[in-house]
């Protein structure tokens, strides 16, 4: 064999190693990806049937039920324009709490329960999520905009500071 062609050789199985291990790696990437979904999405079934994803939102005040077994917890979780339902089975974070930021990782039930195997809550007062604090301030937009097409009067009024 001649130099030229050992060298196309190389080149080439060296290109079937690098296609190979890219592949590999985009493989075991994909299958530790968790994509995020706000309520309002999950609620619109736009996420993945039978796979993990993330809900993020704001856990709803007095719906957090702690079972008699001391680990299983339920709550609503929203986005100020749907609320989803989560059961988790664990200790939840020192940081959990009512009215606060939370995501959480899991699965929906066929009773249209999130199940989640991890929950996420926020680590000080003036941190939020990003996911979260993007998907509250969409449904805070869309909110407005619905109720201010739906009417046509305005709602206040406004004084001057000599009436």
């Amino acid at each position: 064999m001649k130099a030229r062609q050992k060298r196309l050789v190389f080149v080439g199985l060296a290109l079937v190693g690098v296609a190979g291990a890219t592949s590999l790696a985009l493989s075991a990437l994909q299958s530790n990806i968790s994509y995020f979904f706000s309520p309002t999405q999950v609620m619109a079934n736009e996420h993945p049937v039978d796979a993990v994803f993330r809900v993020g939102g704001i856990v709803v005040e007095d719906t957090l039920e702690r079972q008699s077994d001391g680990l299983t917890v339920h709550f609503d979780v929203t986005d100020n324009a749907a609320v989803v339902p989560v059961s988790y089975n664990g200790i939840l974070p020192d940081l959990f709490s009512e009215g606060q930021g939370v995501v959480a990782k899991g699965r929906i039930g066929a009773d249209g329960t999130f199940y989640a195997e991890e929950v996420l809550a926020k680590h000080d007062e003036s941190y939020m999520p990003p996911e979260v604090a993007d998907t509250l301030q969409t449904a805070h937009v869309d909110g407005v905009v619905e109720q201010t097409a739906g009417s046509l009067a305005p709602t206040s009024t406004t004084r001057s500071p000599t009436q």
